[in-house]
């Protein structure tokens, strides 16, 4: 029994088993995703430190 997943690019359902480029459906979603890193499309929110902020009022001086 295989077992099937959405690929985590586009979302097409993909089988785990016999999947060479798992997660994703096909070479094509993984070179896709492979971009979207190397062009730092993925970021994650965060806050400056106060401490950052005091640096940066130093900096500008």
């Amino acid at each position: 029994m295989s077992r099937s997943f959405p690929c985590s690019r586009c979302g097409q359902m993909t089988t785990w088993q016999d999947n060479p480029f798992r997660p994703f459906c096909s070479d094509r979603c993984k070179l896709i995703d492979l971009g979207a890193w190397a062009n730092e499309e993925y970021r994650l929110p965060t806050q400056d430190s106060p401490q950052s902020e005091i640096s940066r009022e130093k900096d500008e001086y």
